[in-house]
């Protein structure tokens, strides 16, 4: 379980922001940012001081299309998720419902990829 914690302080202009938290002292933070299982490029990571950190990234274009797209905010090295962000476009959908199931399925994809990696551990 990761000791980060991601806040999410705005979203403008197709640019995500927020802090990050909890960061023992003396590290930089691990996060990567993960858009359907790929990396999203130009994520920054910088010093805000009193031991937080800022977190930003711009929303990948191909995310923006119909339906409910999920952008992942995972610790670096556990893939534990730290904080989402869901892109609604196109033709209206339930909300809520649909949003939480593709972060569903993110983490279930996530459970999937460690216990594989346990049990080649353990094997």
């Amino acid at each position: 379980m990761s000791v980060l914690t991601v806040t999410k302080t705005r979203l403008a202009h197709g640019q995500w922001e927020g802090t990050i938290t909890d960061v023992p002292e003396g590290i930089r933070p691990g996060v990567a940012v993960r858009f359907r299982d790929a990396p999203v490029d130009d994520v920054t990571v910088s010093p805000a001081g009193d031991g937080t950190w800022r977190l930003s990234f711009a929303i990948p274009v191909n995310a923006i299309c119909d339906g409910i797209q999920t952008i992942t905010i995972v610790e670096e090295k556990t893939g534990d998720v730290l904080n989402s962000a869901a892109i609604i476009a196109g033709e209206t959908a339930d909300e809520t419902m649909q949003a939480e199931i593709d972060l569903l399925r993110a983490e279930l994809d996530l459970l999937k990829r460690a216990f594989r990696r346990h049990c080649v551990e353990t094997a």
